[in-house]
């Protein structure tokens, strides 16, 4: 972005479209996660971390990952992604198994019973996706907002490496 605010708001702050934007993205995902996980819970479904760890290990060949590809997938800290791999493991949803190529590393692979707790959490997950983002927003405002949250990710993917240290 280029343009340079001029405009001030009612609190005499230069506006800002990047600083609004920003604002709207983490207000958004402060209320848009809570929500999902609240509906995932009364459904009795896995949690919203479980889900997402789950989601990825289903996308991946051979449905395993490294761990600290995982962590990069769901945006977690290396300690919460093997803490949520570690609950899984002890509810037979996923397990950990050694890299043979190397020591050091293990891979997190979802179990039979992992696609099946995440076949069962989709619809509930689908549903809440619809009802708390798209309620208010036609389809192809969910097209554009995908489009320019993909131009977001991409170009700061592009600008630095991610690093999470939560």
């Amino acid at each position: 972005m280029t343009e340079q605010a001029t405009v001030s708001d009612a609190a005499g702050r230069p506006e800002d479209p990047a600083v609004d934007a920003w604002r709207g993205l983490l207000v958004a995902h402060s209320r848009l996660v809570p929500a999902v996980e609240a509906d995932l819970r009364a459904a009795g479904q896995v949690p919203l971390s479980w889900y997402d760890v789950l989601l990825e290990l289903n996308a991946a060949p051979e449905r395993r990952l490294r761990m600290s590809e995982l962590g990069q997938r769901v945006v977690l800290s290396r300690t919460r992604v093997s803490r949520i791999v570690d609950e899984l493991a002890a509810a037979g949803l996923a397990e950990r198994q050694p890299d043979e190529a190397d020591g050091r590393s293990s891979f997190a692979v979802l179990t039979a019973a992992g696609r099946d707790a995440l076949r069962r959490a989709w619809p509930v997950y689908r549903e809440a996706i619809r009802r708390h983002l798209a309620a208010g927003l036609t389809v192809p405002q969910c097209r554009e907002l995908a489009v320019l949250l993909d131009q977001v990710i991409k170009g700061a993917e592009a600008a630095a490496p991610v690093t999470v240290t939560r």
